[in-house]
């Protein structure tokens, strides 16, 4: 089976009942306290706006947000205890929910990226750079949505230390320098950070190959712990999850390809360093 879905762009995703009663908890201790919106904003230092989306459901509450509403609404614990039991992950489009979930449980993960340096391996400067560049444009508080998003999905990377994670990245995602010098410093210096991981390999496909096995586009492939594979595939407005096993069979052998085609971990690290020295 190949299911496809289109995105919408880069909008909130749904609500959900959990958040909506974390914010009508929210919105009942600060009323009982006597606080207008932009009262409660100006103790926990965020805008009456966030509080509102907060309120109403709309937005996913970041950990400094749940804290500071804490300790102005009697310092219980309470509300710390209710964030963790939230169920959305924030600025997820609906078209990747699914494979978010299926990835949140995977024991093994590759990924091929021709475009951009794939989420889990950004920096936030790198990502904002993104986000701030999105068309159409994004307001500040979906920027901050959309960031909060990724930096819970990263965890993965560190929290998951039996999966294994594998990288095909084009050296040019590099080359072009996205968001200035600085940010891409930062960026190659992330990126070595985390090939040292234990679990992840990292490898860079050269700008001079005369041809390789993924010119057809990006890719994500993971297994379940049912060891059933998986596929993702995405486009300019939308993403392609695959189940089909022939499919699946086709993109696995084009991976494993360009696992050959790529260069080697060693290899890639000093091919990074270069590129840093670069800079």
């Amino acid at each position: 089976m190949v299911d496809s879905t289109v995105g919408t762009g880069g909008g909130e995703p749904e609500s959900s009942d959990s958040l909506r009663t974390f914010g009508a908890v929210i919105q009942g201790l600060r009323e009982h306290a006597g606080l207008s919106r932009e009262e409660f904003g100006d103790l926990v230092r965020f805008s009456k706006h966030t509080v509102a989306s907060v309120e109403l459901g709309r937005r996913m509450p970041d950990v400094t947000f749940v804290e500071r509403a804490d300790e102005a609404l009697g310092n219980t614990g309470a509300l710390r205890k209710a964030a963790g039991k939230l169920a959305r992950q924030p600025g997820l489009a609906a078209w990747f929910r699914h494979w978010a979930q299926l990835e949140s449980a995977a024991i093994t993960l590759y990924t091929y990226e021709c475009r951009l340096v794939p989420g889990l391996l950004q920096t936030e400067a790198y990502a904002r750079t993104l986000f701030t560049n999105q068309l159409p444009p994004l307001d500040d508080e979906q920027i901050e949505t959309q960031w909060a998003a990724r930096a819970e999905r990263q965890r993965l990377l560190r929290e998951r230390p039996n999966t294994a994670f594998g990288f095909i990245l084009e050296e040019h995602l590099f080359l072009r320098r996205t968001g200035g010098v600085e940010v891409t410093r930062e960026l190659i210096d992330h990126v070595l950070q985390i090939a040292e991981l234990r679990n992840v390999e990292m490898q860079i496909m050269p700008v001079v190959r005369e041809t390789h096995a993924g010119l057809d586009g990006p890719m994500r492939l993971l297994e379940t712990p049912e060891n059933t594979w998986f596929a993702y595939c995405e486009g300019q407005r939308g993403g392609q999850l695959v189940s089909d096993s022939k499919e699946l069979s086709i993109l696995q052998r084009r991976y494993a390809r360009m696992r050959a085609q790529a260069l080697g971990f060693e290899d890639s690290v000093r091919l990074l360093e270069r590129m840093r020295g670069a800079l």
